[in-house]
């Protein structure tokens, strides 16, 4: 248990310290090409989500990740979610959260910095990282890892009868 809290801080402090270089150092200046055309350090402000759908929410998404939080660690404490991957998908969902949760509610905006042209993909940051490695192990859990999470339990308390008693 501490050691998901501690992974969940750390994970929050990265998030925040790299934002805050980005505010800082890149504001300014707006980007750094690190391989030019192809991957660039860009200051950009995401006022809605992802792909900077529903810009202009905020209290919307203030109030969604507060509900997602809280269903979160619930499927965390409740064990909703078994082992050490069920676990570490539920903490990584829920720091990248956090950490966009903090902008929105201090700046208004979530800062996004990493650019990845190539492709023309969305600025981002280290909670969207999360975040999305997080859904993805989350959807490997659920088809692949925990065939009962979904299970109606009266059916299977009643198939459980059924073979005791049959």
């Amino acid at each position: 248990m501490v050691l998901y809290a501690l992974i969940t801080v750390a994970i929050i402090a990265v998030d925040q310290i790299v934002k805050y270089w980005a505010k800082s150092s890149l504001m300014d200046i707006g980007t750094i090409p690190l391989i030019r055309d192809v991957f660039h350090l860009t200051y950009a402000e995401n006022k809605g989500a992802a792909f900077s759908i529903l810009e202009g929410q905020r209290w919307f998404f203030i109030l969604l990740t507060s509900v997602m939080l809280v269903v979160i660690a619930l499927a965390f404490f409740k064990n909703y979610f078994k082992g050490k991957w069920g676990k570490t998908t539920l903490v990584f969902i829920f720091a990248g959260a956090i950490g966009n949760f903090i902008d929105r509610l201090l700046l208004g905006y979530v800062v996004d910095m990493f650019d990845f042209r190539l492709i023309d993909f969305p600025v981002f940051n280290v909670a969207d990282i999360f975040l999305t490695v997080g859904g993805f192990m989350g959807v490997i859990y659920i088809l692949f890892m925990d065939k009962d999470l979904f299970k109606d339990e009266k059916k299977v308390e009643e198939n459980n009868d059924t073979e005791n008693n049959g």
